[in-house]
């Protein structure tokens, strides 16, 4: 699963070929989560509360590029990385 970005030890990653609706994984120690990038729902796992903040942070900022990651890795082409937060 390619990595996007990294900020705070927090990682964000995507999968190629995955379900909908278009989302992120992000990890942090043995905490993970899979994150809407519409509505920043948290779809599965946890994390801490500190590090979901700063995840909602990011996504704020990024969601556009996290739309245009989804489209590229749906079609199976190479995505870009997204800045990190801080």
């Amino acid at each position: 699963m390619p990595v996007i970005s990294l900020f705070y030890g927090i990682i964000i990653e995507m999968f190629y070929n995955e379900h909908i609706p278009p989302h992120f994984h992000a990890r942090h120690g043995e905490y993970r989560a899979v994150i809407d990038i519409a509505s920043g729902d948290v779809l599965e796992g946890e994390l801490s509360r500190r590090d979901l903040r700063l995840v909602e942070a990011w996504l704020e900022l990024n969601r556009d590029s996290l739309m245009a990651n989804w489209q590229l890795a749906r079609e199976g082409r190479e995505m870009f990385k997204i800045t990190p937060l801080g």
